[in-house]
């Protein structure tokens, strides 16, 4: 009696089963990947930009912003600004509603200051120092520790007055980043503003 070997129709349908839905899930689990890069891409390009704009608000508002032998920075006294002498505090210029202490937020002595969007003072570090309109690298890949982990990004960071702000025109300045990759694509672009508010003095407590 001779025994013979082969699969079943049960073993074959399910082999077949089987082969039908790994190839339809392939294309699937691709575009879950594709979509997953695009996703690190973006978020990297996002952590690019924000970078980029809080490096640039710790600089000064206006190269105006400090006044001779002055360390913190004031608020300038533009057209729209009014600051005024305070009765129990002459010394200090202080605008509606500030607080009159001496370690708050108050003008420069100087009421005839308008802002300034030059660079002339290369020992103040104002917000048009760190502007620039042409593309500059921010992750190059060509690099040992950054190879085959982060994409060439480049960036570019414009500060304006916005005209939307009505009547604040001297006192809002807005910093847009744009982030491209190597092939010139918009990945992302992040506003801020800032505002010409001063700085506040930090309490020093004596015993």
């Amino acid at each position: 009696m001779l025994k013979k070997y082969a699969f079943t129709m049960i073993e074959l349908i399910f082999a077949i089963v089987i082969i039908a839905i790994s190839v339809l899930s392939l294309p699937m689990m691709n575009q879950s990947i594709t979509k997953g890069i695009d996703g690190n891409i973006i978020q990297e390009a996002i952590f690019a930009a924000s970078t980029e704009l809080n490096e640039a608000v710790t600089a000064h508002w206006d190269e105006n912003s400090l006044g001779p032998n002055q360390s913190l920075a004031r608020i300038i006294e533009g057209s729209i600004q009014s600051c005024e002498n305070n009765s129990s505090l002459a010394t200090y210029r202080l605008m509606a509603g500030h607080i009159t202490q001496p370690l708050h937020r108050r003008c420069l002595d100087d009421n005839t200051t308008e802002p300034k969007d030059s660079t002339d003072d290369d020992n103040i570090t104002a917000l048009e120092d760190m502007g620039h309109s042409t593309s500059e690298k921010i992750f190059d890949n060509s690099t040992a520790e950054a190879s085959g982990y982060k994409n060439e990004y480049e960036s570019t960071l414009f500060i304006t007055r916005p005209s939307n702000f009505n009547g604040s025109n001297n006192n809002i300045k807005m910093l847009e980043s744009t982030i491209t990759d190597s092939d010139g694509n918009t990945l992302v672009v992040l506003r801020s503003y800032s505002a010409n508010i001063g700085e506040v003095d930090y309490y020093k407590r004596t015993y």
